[in-house]
């Protein structure tokens, strides 16, 4: 019941036109007679006023409101009917009732509504043992008086029938209306991951042809700087060192040439049931076996009875490596905290259902990633880094897409991300648990482009 009066509440104004209507119809319940009947006057005034205050009183009172409502409804229609009848029972006033009852159907449920009707009935009903003790009430008197009290039901279960349906669509318009916009929604997701993997593939090949038509003549530049210092010797220590310079430039740019065919690739992961817990503890070895001796305090939190993820080692691995040196690389002169969590969790699907799985979260305590470069870190050549080329991160989402999990980067003052201070970058990713869709064992081909 009370959920069903905060539903009418909410959707009823203070004053409105049904109120103005209202106030009519006393009007000229004021005006007929008995004209002279002053206690008849005040008691369609305080109808009037109860009227207009009535959204008040149930925005001040949502749960008894409606009840304190009808119940004076039917004490002031028990007056009007004693003050405009002999003996209250043959008072032409009786249809005031229908106002109680009109009121507790429009917010009340069915019984509830019964209920009220039956209370303002046998308030009218109450005096019929003053008539009976002057007259004789006759059959057809009886069947009058049944009459009259049947169409108070009759009235109830009319109104009420019509504002339940009415709730019941307006309900039903909301959901369709959440589910149309949870549907555009992912309309608009899938759209702008299509746009992006379509952009992804141009610039993946067209990475892949420029570091094929690099890497030759690198490999010349590097074989002729070699036997250039070979054949210098210490002869000419000028030439010689000019052709170290040349011969470390060279080796930068190869490295370079590589990533950028990690970039372009395709990658074929081999899938299976692992411990994510083991591959992130490689992970923060091999890092910080490479920054031996940086600044940086290590916590891990790790839930226990983690599902096995169904993964790529050495994939998932990379990825955690690329993500965790940028940690280190952010705090490794002024230093900070870096906090690794693993538990279970549960995330949307792309189908749009539930998926158990594990959630890992990567919070460090560096400068972070600027708010406007928090949409496109992802994508590649883009980065924080005045040295850095930007295929890291991208390297690293196409790996977890492609392990069906996600990836996202959760902004300063999160609820979630409060367990770092300062700014700091927060990632966090999850992988689902193995389920029918990718069988434990299969290779995956995974298109990194």
């Amino acid at each position: 019941m009370a959920k069903q009066v905060a539903m009418t509440e909410t959707r009823r104004p203070t004053i409105n036109w049904m109120d103005v209507l209202w106030l009519v119809f006393l009007a000229g319940l004021a005006l007929l007679p008995p004209v002279k009947e002053p206690h008849k006057q005040l008691i369609l005034l305080a109808f009037g006023i109860l009227q207009l205050g009535e959204g008040s009183l149930i925005a001040q009172v949502p749960r008894r409101g409606p009840a304190y409502i009808v119940l004076l409804k039917i004490a002031l229609a028990t007056l009007l009917v004693d003050h405009t009848g002999e003996l209250g029972i043959n008072s032409s006033y009786y249809p005031i009732y229908y106002l109680p009852v009109v009121t507790a159907a429009e917010y009340f449920g069915p019984w509830a509504t019964l209920l009220w009707t039956s209370l303002a009935s046998a308030a009218y009903c109450s005096y019929l043992y003053q008539a009976l003790q002057i007259y004789e009430i006759t059959a057809e008197s009886y069947g009058l008086l049944a009459i009259r009290i049947l169409f108070f039901f009759l009235a109830a279960t009319v109104i009420n029938r019509f504002v339940v349906e009415n709730r019941r669509t307006t309900k039903r318009y909301q959901e369709l209306a959440e589910t149309l916009a949870e549907t555009n929604l992912r309309l608009e997701q899938a759209q702008a991951e299509a746009r992006r993997s379509e952009r992804l593939a141009a610039l993946g090949q067209l990475s892949a042809g420029l570091a094929h038509e690099i890497r030759n003549p690198l490999g010349v530049i590097k074989g002729s700087a070699e036997m250039l210092t070979q054949k210098l010797d210490e002869s000419n220590p000028l030439a010689t060192e000019l052709a170290g310079y040349i011969l470390a430039e060279t080796n930068r740019l190869s490295a370079l040439v590589t990533r950028f065919l990690d970039f372009a690739r395709p990658l074929h992961a081999d899938l299976m049931p692992l411990d994510i817990t083991a591959v992130l503890d490689r992970a923060l070895n091999d890092v910080a076996q490479f920054w031996k001796g940086a600044p940086v305090q290590v916590e891990k939190d790790y839930k226990a009875s983690l599902p096995l993820v169904p993964l790529d080692e050495s994939l998932c691995e990379q990825a955690f490596v690329n993500i965790v040196q940028n940690a280190y690389d952010a705090m490794s002169e002024t230093g900070g905290r870096l906090r690794v969590q693993a538990r279970r969790s549960r995330a949307s699907g792309r189908d749009g259902g539930n998926l158990d799985g594990v959630e890992v979260r990567i919070d460090d305590t560096g400068p972070g990633i600027p708010p406007e470069l928090q949409e496109q870190i992802f994508n590649p050549f883009v980065t924080t880094k005045k040295s850095g080329v930007g295929l890291g991160l991208s390297i690293v989402s196409k790996i977890i897409d492609g392990h069906h999990g996600t990836i996202k980067i959760e902004t300063p003052g999160h609820p979630a991300a409060g367990a770092n201070e300062g700014p700091g970058a927060h990632f966090v990713i999850f992988f689902p648990a193995a389920s029918g869709k990718i069988a434990i064992g299969e290779s995956a081909h995974l298109v990194i482009s």
